[in-house]
């Protein structure tokens, strides 16, 4: 079992539509709602890491997103854990694995 908190940034007019999606999709529940600063904390459980990001992807694919990353995860005995992450891992982020910024190499 994989249990991830993923932070979602939506636009106040679609905040009520993606809370009723998101709670529709199999494996996640929206825990919290601020809608002043339409922020969503959802909850998902999948199988494996390979469905957690799978999950994560179709959270980013959503209409009405602004910003949805993974901002805790947690795993137990999961069998089909990698030595490493997934590689299109980094294409969520944004940023190669090769990339440390200057100040974390002090």
């Amino acid at each position: 079992m994989n249990l991830s908190g993923i932070l979602v940034v939506t636009t106040p007019p679609e905040i009520d539509a993606l809370i009723d999606t998101l709670n529709a999709m199999p494996g996640l529940e929206v825990h919290n709602v601020d809608r002043d600063s339409s922020k969503l904390i959802v909850v998902q459980e999948a199988e494996s890491i390979h469905d957690e990001i799978d999950g994560l992807k179709k959270i980013k694919k959503l209409p009405g997103i602004v910003l949805a990353d993974m901002v805790y995860h947690y795993f137990a005995e999961d069998e089909s854990l990698m030595p490493e992450l997934p590689e299109d891992l980094d294409e969520l982020t944004g940023m190669p694995q090769s990339v440390v910024p200057e100040y974390l190499n002090d």
